[in-house]
């Protein structure tokens, strides 16, 4: 089976980034500790950054520009970026597919999808990181990710299908106004013509997603592909043959779960709507 990965022998921006930082550090004739303690973080930080690990934040692109002598080199490095290479390399790939696809399919079984999340979710969301994001970091994560709702407002949205565990709508994430905010966006955006809802009941014997959530993606080309992510891993499936299982598994998760009406009455009668 062929699985369409992002090779780790590619040179990301924000690799190209860090190896400007290092020399620019090694001009100034600072080491990495030297340079930490000067702009107050851990040497751990410059260290990740150096080498294209870890994301160079504005706030800190702009300290060190001072801090070096670098005339905003960085922090106008970091502003030109691709919009794509801003989310996590093993994201990068998905997230490409789905600004084009003309089909969308979603099972989630932890979270509210991404795509119909609230800021306030997602920023419980990413709260809930481990290790721990900087609010900097989470603030930056979550207006990427409202970024891509933009998808739902385009002139040609691409024909969605959402399905969502029970007990993701009963899960708490954040102030109780959060969850009923975000259970009303569910609301709204299920009476959108080009997108369909259904909740996963928690009380049924037959279900065929036990495996864990994924994306199927039908792209302008009508090539079809699979997302499945893990806690730091991903991969984009595209053989022939396993995306047709994964399609077959998303047919059955379909007739499993509550219908489109039925999930609207549900979602209702959780906003105390009559």
């Amino acid at each position: 089976m062929q699985q369409r990965k992002k090779s780790s022998k590619k040179v990301t921006s924000w690799e190209v980034l860090g190896k400007q930082l290092a020399e620019f550090r090694r001009v100034a004739g600072l080491t990495q500790g030297q340079l930490a303690d000067l702009a107050k973080v851990g040497e751990d930080t410059i260290a990740s950054v150096e080498q294209g690990r870890r994301r160079l934040q504005d706030d800190l692109a702009e300290c060190l520009d001072t801090l070096l002598d670098t005339k905003r080199a960085l922090i106008t490095a970091v502003s030109t970026i691709p919009t794509h290479e801003r989310f996590p390399l093993f994201a990068q790939d998905f997230i490409e597919h789905e600004r084009t696809a003309i089909t969308l399919l979603s099972y989630q079984n932890g979270v509210m999808p991404g795509m119909l999340q609230t800021p306030e979710y997602a920023r419980a969301v990413f709260n809930n990181s481990y290790p721990p994001l900087s609010q900097q970091e989470v603030e930056d994560a979550v207006q990427l990710r409202i970024d891509r709702q933009l998808i739902l407002t385009s002139e040609t949205p691409p024909m969605m299908s959402f399905i969502i565990e029970e007990c993701v709508l009963l899960r708490h994430l954040g102030e109780l106004d959060t969850m009923r905010r975000q259970i009303q966006r569910l609301r709204e955006c299920a009476d959108f013509p080009f997108l369909s809802l259904q909740i996963m009941p928690t009380d049924t014997d037959a279900h065929a997603g036990l495996a864990g959530p994924f994306v199927l993606l039908e792209t302008p080309e009508h090539d079809h592909l699979a997302y499945i992510e893990g806690q730091y891993k991903a991969v984009m499936v595209d053989d022939p043959g396993e995306v047709s299982a994964y399609q077959q598994k998303y047919g059955m998760l379909r007739a499993q779960a509550l219908s489109p009406q039925k999930t609207k009455a549900l979602l209702d009668h959780m906003l105390g709507v009559t």
